[in-house]
């Protein structure tokens, strides 16, 4: 009678020494990030991103009186980024992709590869189940053909739903963008289903503690300097980084576009209410019509409307290549480190809407950071 027992207690021994082997080959593999391909539209690109955030530099740590010299390199990558970032999405995808190897690079060798470690967690994390798709991950993970053609498929419905609820003829039909809603919402729990118990332990650990990245909010570039035309309202010159440490707005206008002319009562409002708060207010003047290029009715136009704050007149439109701009009117909200955290395109106030309560309310929380 105990025969049956000495076999099963063999057989059980078995099954353990040969979980422990393939668990001790799995630990040996090591993860190699690779930089993000431009061409893989379907993962989003973060890596950028997150390295401006608090958080993301807190958790690297990045000491403070490094911070700086950092911030000073973000500035080569974001002056790519914001100058490509309206552009048609393969040059958009193509720009933040160089400024990613850059990045990489930079912090690898100053910080450290553990640092980089962690970034690329972030990375990892930020962009969800979409980065099953990454080649590396595959290989790490060992995702068969099969399951890579069925998680391509689900983030293909999702992207198909929101592209058609981003449509003109959309806009009056909620429940497109209600089903585009739905599917960003099971995507990730659907793509873990399709990986087995394995992939999706592995999966876990390689993106180390979790934060919810989503909450972050410092994550866009640094705002570009102003390009001195030698053109300004009463010569009234101003540079961003003589603001450091204050909140500034920028806003970009053309005093013949009926548009900005709806917002300028409020940059006056702005301009004798948040100055009192130590926040600054700047005006860029880019051209449209030929009278805009005039800077004579220019500075005439400023007066009558009452702007006391700085305008730069910005006749060869360099600022507005700069910034990445494609509307009038535009405005930006820069924090006190020089990072841009808002901008808002179009009348603050167009068909009931509080852009600039909006703002005001943002302004009021970066003053307290």
């Amino acid at each position: 009678m105990r025969a049956p027992f000495r076999s099963l207690s063999f057989l059980t021994l078995t099954l353990w020494i040969g979980l422990i082997t393939l668990t001790g080959r799995a630990s040996e593999r090591v993860l190699v990030h690779r930089p993000l391909a431009a061409s893989l539209t379907r993962v989003p690109q973060t890596l950028l991103n997150l390295a401006h955030s608090v958080e993301a530099q807190r958790e690297m740590k990045i000491p403070e009186p490094d911070r700086q010299e950092f911030e000073d390199f973000l500035r080569g990558p974001d002056a790519e980024w914001m100058r490509n970032r309206s552009k048609p999405e393969p040059e958009v995808r193509a720009a933040i992709a160089r400024g990613e190897v850059l990045l990489a690079e930079e912090v690898g060798r100053r910080f450290g590869e553990d640092t980089l470690t962690r970034l690329r967690q972030f990375e990892l994390q930020a962009q969800g189940t979409r980065a099953l798709l990454r080649p590396e991950i595959v290989e790490y993970l060992e995702i068969s053909p099969e399951q890579l053609n069925r998680l391509d498929a689900l983030f293909a419905q999702t992207d198909e739903a929101a592209q058609r609820a981003r449509q003109p003829d959309a806009l009056g039909n909620p429940a497109l963008a209600v089903a585009a809603q739905r599917l960003r919402t099971t995507e990730g729990p659907q793509a873990e289903k399709m990986l087995t118990h394995t992939q999706r332990n592995n999966y876990r650990n390689i993106l180390g503690v979790k934060f919810d990245t989503s909450r972050w909010e410092r994550v866009f570039p640094l705002a570009p300097e102003l390009i001195d035309s030698g053109t300004w309202l009463d010569g009234r010159k101003a540079r961003l980084a003589d603001f450091r440490g204050k909140v500034v707005l920028v806003h970009f206008y053309a005093f013949q576009c009926h548009n900005c002319r709806a917002n300028f009562h409020i940059y006056n409002r702005w301009y004798k209410s948040l100055r009192e708060k130590g926040v600054e207010l700047i005006g860029i003047q880019t051209p449209e019509t030929a009278a805009e290029r005039d800077p004579a009715k220019v500075t005439e136009a400023a007066h009558k409307d009452g702007f006391e704050f700085p305008v730069l007149i910005d006749l060869k439109n360099q600022n507005w290549d700069a910034w990445g701009n494609t509307m009038w009117p535009t405005v930006y909200v820069i924090d006190k480190r020089g990072y841009v955290r808002h901008w808002w395109m179009g009348e603050l106030n167009w068909q009931g809407a509080q852009g600039d309560r909006f703002i005001e309310r943002l302004v009021d929380r970066l003053r307290a950071e």
